[in-house]
């Protein structure tokens, strides 16, 4: 693997798990590592190791296309492509780890306690892609929005990116309506990221907004001059019109309708905004 800048990935919601017949955003990852056959590591923590999640994986990344593994934390798993014994350098000798979605706080707690937080910076330093969805997505933040049992609450997240996080911003308005209050409450900015659409990151810089779906977008949401929230639509940039995801058929996805802004929000397009808050916490 040669050595590359830190990149990051974080989907909204989509890719494999949620678009089994939608290839772009999963294309455009395997891209980003630059190599013909990527070696990609699949870390399905956040769901307890299902079997069936893994499976799905193996479907997409599978076929010759890329050489796929799986970590499983939760069980002992002896199926083709599992890893064990020496964990880190496995995950250090990838292209891409994927990670999935389910409960963020278990994806944590299971990553602390056997070090892969540590090691997982370590990858993010050496140029591997990382990404993911859902929880998947809100785990690289120094804050993110969870709601996975229960009312949406803060959970403090790895920290590589200094910014908070909000994902399923289309689909979950009760979400979306927490994220804001928090923020106007104090919680750093950041992004409400839409199913199919995801933040591409370039060390702690947001290079661009990508999606899988046509409509898909992603919002900053910080608090401006006066104290009131602002949310204002990111230039996004649909994967469909670029000739990434060509190696299969691309069903047409089903479209989701944005959730109404729970509050008057500014009609502005940006472009990725620069760093706030300083540097990545070390």
């Amino acid at each position: 693997m040669t050595d590359r800048p830190p990149r990051i990935v974080a989907l909204g919601g989509g890719g494999f798990s949620m678009e089994p017949k939608n290839p772009l955003m999963d294309d455009y990852v395997l891209e980003l590592s630059g190599a013909e056959r990527p070696r990609i590591c699949f870390l399905p923590t956040a769901s307890g190791d299902a079997d069936h999640y893994v499976v799905r994986f193996y479907r997409r990344f599978g076929a010759g296309r890329s050489e796929p593994s799986h970590v499983s934390l939760f069980r002992r798993d002896t199926s083709a492509g599992s890893v064990e014994g020496n964990l880190e350098s496995h995950l250090l000798s990838q292209d891409v780890i994927y990670v999935g979605g389910g409960s963020l706080k278990s994806l944590l707690g299971a990553w602390r306690a056997h070090g892969l937080d540590r090691t997982l910076r370590r990858a993010w330093k050496k140029g591997v892609v990382l990404c993911g969805l859902s929880a998947g997505s809100l785990c690289w933040f120094q804050d993110s929005v969870t709601a996975f049992h229960g009312p949406s609450e803060r959970v403090k997240g790895l920290g590589l990116l200094p910014y908070s996080n909000c994902v399923h911003y289309d689909g979950e308005p009760e979400r979306r309506a927490a994220y804001r209050e928090m923020v106007g409450g104090g919680l750093r900015a950041g992004y409400g990221v839409e199913d199919g659409a995801a933040l591409s990151f370039v060390g702690t810089e947001l290079s661009e907004v990508v999606t899988s779906r046509p409509d898909a977008t992603a919002y900053d949401v910080a608090v401006g001059a006066h104290g009131q929230v602002h949310e204002r639509r990111l230039q996004a940039r649909y994967l469909g019109e670029t000739g990434v995801g060509s190696r299969e058929r691309v069903d047409e996805p089903s479209q989701l309708r944005a959730a109404p802004d729970p509050a008057p929000a500014a009609a502005d397009v940006l472009a990725p905004r620069s760093t706030v808050d300083g540097a990545v916490a070390a």
